[in-house]
């Protein structure tokens, strides 16, 4: 699948993360009986990548707008109002999520496919608000950042997802549940953030214009970096202890439903 986009090939900017995102998404589940969820998460999460390659180092703010209103309205007519090279990836976009419902409509749960949709519309929402500030050279305060980075994570929308290739455990109030950002899903983006962002920030992997939540706490609290990894590590901390306690309470979630957050986590 990969190979016949040829993306390596005709958009250079993307990153080749197959394997990577392969083995990422052995560790939401490995069991056999997920081998179509597997498939299917990886593939979304393959696209996340590229979009999100696409907002952060390549793509105009003029171009950006467009794709994203391509994104929302999720038609493919929309792919007339794009770039070129923005009509590959926008098509390939579509393709996987229409792949997913016709494979799942033989049990008839492609209308799960709505909600990871939906999901990665939020996704590449975020991703346009990091652009706007970047490209304009706006400097939210941390916590307006804050908001906007736990969402660019991903990871409420790859919960959903990864609930997408799961048995009759899953059922519509599921989905409801995870949409109404339970605990345990902001657990995992807190975890999922600031850990990348210290680790980011530490080997200085991330280009001087593109600041992450380590340099807009540095500059709103006039902190040392390893003052804000200690501040950060506590974030982490307590998102951990917030997961436990989720996954150890009483609740109307299934278990193998509450572990796809603590694997990925």
């Amino acid at each position: 699948w990969w190979k016949d986009l040829d993306f390596q090939r005709k958009l250079p900017y993307t990153r080749d993360r197959v394997v990577e995102c392969y083995f990422w998404i052995l560790g939401v589940y490995f069991e056999p009986q997920y081998s179509l969820g597997r498939k299917m998460m990886t593939k979304v999460i393959i696209m996340a990548s590229f979009i999100d390659d696409t907002y952060d180092s390549y793509a105009t703010y003029d171009e950006l707008i467009p794709y994203t209103s391509a994104i929302e309205r999720w038609e493919i007519k929309c792919i007339d109002q794009l770039p070129e090279y923005m009509k590959l990836s926008y098509k390939a976009l579509l393709d996987v999520y229409e792949e997913m419902k016709q494979l799942l409509a033989e049990h008839g749960r492609q209308y799960r496919v709505e909600y990871a949709k939906n999901a990665l519309i939020r996704l590449a929402q975020s991703y346009f608000v990091e652009a706007k500030w970047t490209l304009q050279n706006y400097k939210p305060s941390f916590e307006e950042f804050k908001i906007n980075a736990l969402s660019s994570t991903g990871y409420a929308g790859l919960a959903i997802t990864s609930f997408v290739g799961m048995g009759d455990i899953v059922t519509p109030e599921t989905f409801k549940w995870a949409a109404s950002e339970p605990k345990i899903i902001q657990a995992s983006e807190i975890i999922c953030r600031f850990m990348d962002d210290i680790a980011e920030h530490k080997f200085k992997q991330r280009r001087e214009d593109d600041w992450s939540a380590i340099d807009y706490y540095m500059k709103e609290y006039n902190v040392t970096a390893q003052e804000t990894y200690d501040v950060f590590n506590k974030y982490i901390e307590s998102a951990w202890k917030d997961m436990n306690q989720e996954l150890l309470k009483p609740t109307e979630m299934p278990t193998e439903v509450m572990n796809r957050s603590l694997n990925l986590s």
